[in-house]
């Protein structure tokens, strides 16, 4: 009987290890097989000009740019993946491996894709490679760039995750993402 408890306590210990080491990684874009799952939103969508892209570098990293334009009350360039129901457990913060341009970027996550909002939280780059640690908690709820009265994020899943670039002003953009 001591025998099957240990074993199934060290089999529970191996199982839990394997899967929390499997949701780790939510997007690393070296081994990402999914590419084409990420989609890019751009102003265009409310008469804006603003274009960009997503493309994979020849060292395998994500790499998000276009130009921003204010013209036609445009002003802003995404990209989003829809996820599988990404389960978060205890851990609460989103570790992003980045090499921004020096701008501001949000990050964007949405507990279920088809919610009309998005929990955001805008992030500094500066134009080196850089891990940034971005706490569930603190991300807001906001739509079309105002921020809701409702509680942060404090889910236990989301179900998309992306980037916003939207600095209120006409300029190039170019984001490298390894992982998230």
């Amino acid at each position: 009987m001591k025998i099957t408890s240990i074993i199934s306590f060290n089999l529970l210990i191996i199982f839990n290890t394997i899967n929390l080491m499997a949701q780790d990684i939510v997007s690393d874009f070296k081994k990402d097989k999914d590419f084409k799952k990420w989609f890019i939103i751009n102003d265009g969508v409310m008469g804006g000009i603003s274009e960009s892209n997503l493309s994979i570098s020849k060292d395998g990293y994500g790499v998000f740019q276009g130009d921003i334009s204010t013209e036609n009350n445009g002003g802003f360039c995404s990209i989003r993946k829809s996820l599988s129901r990404k389960y978060i457990g205890n851990k609460n913060i989103l570790k992003l491996k980045i090499k921004g341009d020096g701008k501001n970027y949000e990050l964007r996550i949405k507990a279920n894709r088809n919610d009309y909002f998005s929990y955001i939280k805008t992030f500094k780059t500066t134009g080196q490679w850089q891990e940034i640690k971005i706490s569930l908690n603190e991300m807001n709820p906001s739509f079309r760039g105002r921020k809701l009265n409702m509680q942060n994020f404090n889910n236990n899943y989301f179900e998309q995750i992306g980037f916003l670039v939207g600095n209120k002003r006409n300029e190039k953009f170019k984001l490298i993402i390894d992982r998230i």
